[in-house]
C-alpha cells in the first residue's frame, strides 16, 4: 500500500463515500475514477494494476469501435466508461468486463452497471462468452506475475499475454501499453518512429499479431495523471482476423507434415 498525501487521502474518502450511494450520477462516477485510490488498500505494484487517467481514457474511446466489445484487466471500469460515454446514439453497445481483483470489480459495477462484470482471471476465461468485435485493455505492464500463459506467447510481458488471449475472441483490439512494447514511438516525440524491439518481434512471431498505430493520440500529456506512477505508453490497434489469417499456414504446415 502506498502512503496517500493528505489531499488524496481526502478524496479517496470522498469517492468511499459516494460508492456507498445506489446510484451514481455521471459527475460521481468522473469524481470516483478520478480519485478513488487503487493503492489504498492494495499493493498495486505487485500486481501491476495502475488505473487509466479519465482523460486518457477519453482519447481512448475515440478508435473503440461499436457493437460488442471486452475490457480485458478492467479495473474500476474507466475505458469502458469512456467508450459508453462517447458511444454514437446509433451505435448501441454491449461490454463485458473481466477483472480479478474483486473490490475493483465491485466500484466498476458502480462505474459501469451496464457491462457484464466478470471476477476472474484474463487466462481462465468463461466459456460462454462468445466472440466479440473489439478487445480494449490498459493490461498490467512487463514481467507482472500472473497465473496462467497465453495460448502461443510465452515471454514474460504481460501486455502480450493479454492480447494474444483477445486475439483469439475478438476481430479488432485497442490496447494501452508501455512505449517500449509498441513497434513506435509517437507519445512525447517530435514525430513518428517506427522501432521494433526484439520483444516485440519475439511476440509477433509467436502469435501473427503486429501493432499499429492510433489516428495520432500524444498519450504523454497524461504520463503525471497515474497514481503513484508516471509512464510512457501508446495506444495501439490490432486487426486480429489478420492476425489469424497469419496462423492459418503454419498450422496447415504442421497438419501436412503431421499427415
Amino acid at each position: 500500500m502506498a502512503k496517500l498525501t493528505k489531499a488524496q487521502s481526502k478524496a479517496h474518502q470522498q469517492a468511499c463515500d459516494l460508492l456507498a450511494k445506489d446510484i451514481l450520477t455521471e459527475d460521481d462516477k468522473f469524481f470516483i475514477l478520478e480519485h478513488w485510490q487503487e493503492s489504498a488498500k492494495h499493493i498495486n505494484t505487485i500486481a501491476g494494476a495502475f488505473f487509466t487517467p479519465i482523460g486518457l481514457a477519453r482519447d481512448f474511446s475515440i478508435e473503440v469501435p461499436g457493437g460488442r466489445i471486452i475490457d480485458l484487466c478492467a479495473g474500476i471500469g474507466a475505458l469502458s466508461f469512456m467508450t459508453l460515454l462517447r458511444a454514437p446514439s446509433d451505435q448501441p453497445r454491449e461490454i463485458v468486463c473481466v477483472e480479478l481483483n474483486p473490490e475493483y470489480a465491485a466500484v466498476g459495477r458502480k462505474i459501469v452497471p451496464e457491462a457484464r462484470w466478470i471476477e476472474a482471471s484474463v487466462f481462465d476465461l468463461p466459456d460462454d462468452l462468445g466472440h466479440f468485435d473489439c478487445a480494449i485493455g490498459n493490461p498490467p505492464f512487463g514481467a507482472t506475475p500472473r497465473d496462467a500463459k497465453a495460448p502461443r506467447y510465452s515471454g514474460k510481458d504481460f501486455e502480450y499475454h493479454v492480447i494474444d488471449i483477445a486475439s483469439g475472441i475478438a476481430d479488432y483490439g485497442v490496447f494501452i501499453v508501455p512505449q517500449m512494447s509498441a513497434p513506435f514511438k509517437y507519445s512525447g516525440h517530435t514525430h513518428f518512429e517506427r522501432v521494433e524491439s526484439d520483444r516485440y518481434r519475439s511476440f509477433t512471431q509467436q502469435t501473427g499479431v503486429t501493432l499499429d498505430a492510433n489516428c495520432g493520440i500524444d498519450t504523454d500529456g497524461y504520463r503525471n495523471d497515474w497514481h503513484g506512477v508516471s509512464v510512457t505508453t501508446e495506444i495501439v490497434t490490432v486487426d486480429f482476423i489478420e492476425a489469424r489469417a497469419a496462423r492459418q499456414p503454419a498450422q496447415s504446415s504442421l497438419f501436412e507434415r503431421a499427415a
